[in-house]
């Protein structure tokens, strides 16, 4: 005797619960406020104990969240860390950049935008975070790759606009150069002045240099001076044989 097959059930999909909009804004907002809760707090004791005297379990303790919830934004202190960088060096380059656009000369411009620097390495939390922790932290070329991302660019801008005013026309890898020439020396005057005894008055002896040197630059613009040209000596040819 044959079996009956019994009646196939058709699978029905599940129903989708459609998602409410204010939920997620919710859960996004309390994510945004928790981070920020993190760097906020982390930058304080950064700036306060160093990188090595500060420990996760602080951080998590100041901005009263878990370390589950540190760990859902963050791999660990070294990622922490960097956001904090991150964050400092970026405000360092809009304060430059807002005091540039007090400026329309392109040598008060310079004269502008290197007090503001200099300002702005005297302060403790850059001093700490930015000149004396950074470079160990995270390497010196992650340092330098962060640092670079605001800063170097603002610099660029600056040297730009110094040889237009001076009429040289340069390709941009001579204005590379300018620049990162410029950068290295804004970069160790800046370091000498955040680790100073007397920071005032370092950072009032490196604006008195280079606003000597950016008068020198401006003296070559006012009597026309030609601009720099690279010279690459050509290979000796050798000599021709039979003489």
């Amino acid at each position: 005797m044959t079996k009956t097959p019994g009646k196939l059930i058709p699978k029905v999909p599940s129903p989708k619960v459609p998602s409410v909009p204010g939920a997620v804004s919710r859960r996004a907002h309390y994510s945004a406020t928790t981070k920020r809760a993190l760097i906020d707090v982390a930058e304080e004791l950064f700036t306060a104990n160093g990188y090595a005297g500060t420990s996760l379990d602080s951080i998590v303790a100041g901005a009263r969240v878990t370390k589950g919830a540190l760990y859902h934004h963050f791999s660990g202190k070294r990622a922490v860390f960097e956001a904090v960088f991150d964050r400092v060096e970026s405000q360092a380059g809009q304060t430059i950049t807002q005091a540039l656009k007090r400026q329309r000369d392109p040598w008060s411009r310079a004269m502008a935008g290197l007090e503001a620097f200099l300002e702005v390495v005297q302060q403790p939390t850059y001093r700490r975070i930015v000149i004396q922790d950074g470079p160990s932290v995270m390497g010196y070329e992650r340092f330098r790759e962060l640092e670079e991302r605001s800063t170097f660019a603002t610099m660029t801008d600056i040297v730009r606009a110094l040889l237009k005013a001076g009429d040289w026309d340069v390709d941009e890898a001579m204005l590379k150069t300018f620049t990162t020439i410029f950068f290295g020396a804004m970069s160790s005057a800046g370091e000498s002045v955040a680790t100073s005894d007397d920071t005032a008055q370092a950072a009032a002896r490196v604006e008195a240099a280079i606003g000597f040197l950016l008068a020198g630059l401006q003296g070559l613009a006012d009597r026309g001076a030609a601009g720099p040209s690279p010279h690459v000596d050509d290979e000796d040819e050798p000599e021709a044989a039979g003489d």
